[in-house]
Order: C-alpha cells, then structure tokens, then sequence
C-alpha cells in the first residue's frame, strides 16, 4: 500500500488514501463519518469546532479543526475546514454572534483546513497565511490564496483584543502559529494532533520535516501559554504537549536506530506501531520519509 505524495495533497488525505485503501483490500464497506462537529467553549470569546469522533471519520466526514475567537468588531475565525462544511460552520458563528467574519487565519495550506476559504471570501473576509503556505497554495493550484502572505511574525489587533502569529516549519514549511495572550492559549495547526487514532505526520511534500517539527515545539514551548487547540483532537494542556512532543522524540530516535540497522519500512512501521502505539501500517505517518530523514 503506497502513498502517492503531492504537493497540493493535504497530510490528511495522504492518511485517508491508506484507510481506504486497506478496506478494501480486506474486501469490506470503507468508514463511515462521524457526527457533525460540536462547539467547544474555550474561553467567552474563544470556541473551537471540533469533531466529536477521535478517529479516522474525522478526515473522511469533517476534517480539521476550526476556532473562532469573537471580538466587537467582527470575528477571527483560525482556519476554514472544507469547502462541504462551509455551511455548518457558518450557522455556527452565527449562533455565537451577528458579527461578521473579518479574518480567516489559516494555520496551513492543506484542504481539510484551507478549502472553505473561498465562500469566506466571497462574504467579505480577509485572508492571512504564511508566504510559505501561500506559495504552497498556488504550487497545488488552490482555490483562496490571497495576494499577500507574513513572513516571520505578525500582531495585529481586532476589537480591542490582540492576536500574534508565529511562522514555524515542521508539518508545512510555513506553519502558522496563533496565540491569543489574553487568554493563554495558543493554536497549533497540525503541527499537533491529539485525535486518538490520527498519528501526526508531517507533509514533506510541502516542505516539513520531522527535524523542523521537533525544534519547533521545543520552541514553542518557551511561549507562555496554558491550553494548546491541535488541528486534530481535543484541546491540551502546555503540559501534554511537552509530552506529546517526548513521544514524538523517542519514535523519531527509534526509527533513526532501526534506520541504521537496515531494517525493512514494514519491520519499522511493527515496532513503532507495537512500542508506541502510533501509526497504522508500513505506509502510515511518513515511515518511509522519516527513515529516509533520520537515517
């Protein structure tokens, strides 16, 4: 079972091509969605639309998670998810709040995050991603790229309330980090996922790697923050992610070892799966990437 990497495919559908795939070689029906996502209250002015299905149903049915932080002046909405869930999406600011949508900050370039961005457009909003991911947008001919992207670092300010941006390589090669500092709490993007049955991965086509992801989160755990919204999966804690990041390390240790050893992808893809419980076959979170990264 291969994956065929390309740049405009989203790390989310390089996982669901595998899922597929393996139901059918098994001669059975493919996952069905899950149920609609719910909204998390994160703080009074901070929710996230969330999957309630921590499972592979979440990129089939609903992808990615959207936040969406409410001001006076118009609403901050931290990815789009896919164009199908524009809908559902938009009934759902709109039982928070009749203020429009002022920005869509997207976190990365990928669909399940990214694809819902022309009809938010088309009401008015403003786009704002990484120069990195822009680029990656026009390379895989996306529909929504804006005309600009941030390079580095970018605060700007909406109703009173201040939102910073923090450009990071690791799942893309222009991850975008957001951090609301009123509220202590920081969005990842897929630069984590805490789903239970989503490994994260990194997108190479789109110029992460696992090296960027690790530097990264060591990084961004100097910030000072107290909850972190993955793009996949529950909210956390800054503590779990410090472990979540541990773990991450040690498989990317293993796999370096095994690498050395000359072992095959599918005698890596057993260990990490039996050591770790991470991935879910030989094809399954960049195996045979990493081992090529790491080796």
């Amino acid at each position: 079972m291969l994956y065929q990497f390309r740049s405009n495919l989203a790390a989310a559908a390089l996982l669901l091509t595998g899922v597929l795939a393996a139901f059918a070689q098994q001669g059975g029906p493919p996952p069905q969605p899950g149920p609609p996502p719910q909204l998390v209250k994160v703080k009074d002015d901070l929710y996230i639309v969330q999957n309630q299905a921590n499972n592979m149903a979440d990129l089939i049915g609903y992808g990615g998670n959207a936040s969406i932080f409410l001001t006076d002046d118009g609403v901050i909405l931290i990815d789009s998810k896919s164009d199908r869930e524009h809908d559902d999406l938009v009934a759902k600011i709109k039982s928070l709040t009749d203020k429009p949508v002022k920005y869509v900050i997207l976190t990365h370039n990928h669909g399940d995050h990214s694809g819902g961005v022309p009809k938010m457009e088309a009401m008015g909003a403003r786009v704002i991603i990484s120069a990195a991911d822009r680029d990656n947008m026009l390379r895989g001919k996306q529909a929504g790229a804006p005309d600009f992207g941030y390079i580095g670092r970018a605060n700007f300010r909406l109703g009173g309330k201040d939102v910073q941006l923090y450009q990071y390589r690791g799942h893309t090669r222009g991850d975008t980090v957001v951090y609301f500092p009123a509220d202590r709490v920081i969005i990842l993007g897929d630069l984590l996922t805490t789903a239970e049955t989503i490994p994260m991965i990194v997108s190479y086509p789109d110029g992460g790697t696992w090296t960027d992801w690790r530097n990264s989160i060591d990084d961004i755990l100097k910030m000072d923050f107290d909850n972190a919204i993955p793009g996949h999966g529950p909210m956390v804690t800054k503590a779990q992610v410090a472990e979540l990041r541990n773990k991450m390390g040690a498989i990317m240790e293993r796999i370096r070892a095994l690498s050395r050893e000359k072992k095959s992808q599918q005698e890596v893809a057993d260990t990490v799966v039996k050591e770790f419980n991470w991935g879910f076959g030989p094809s399954a979170g960049n195996i045979a990437g990493m081992m090529q990264e790491l080796r």
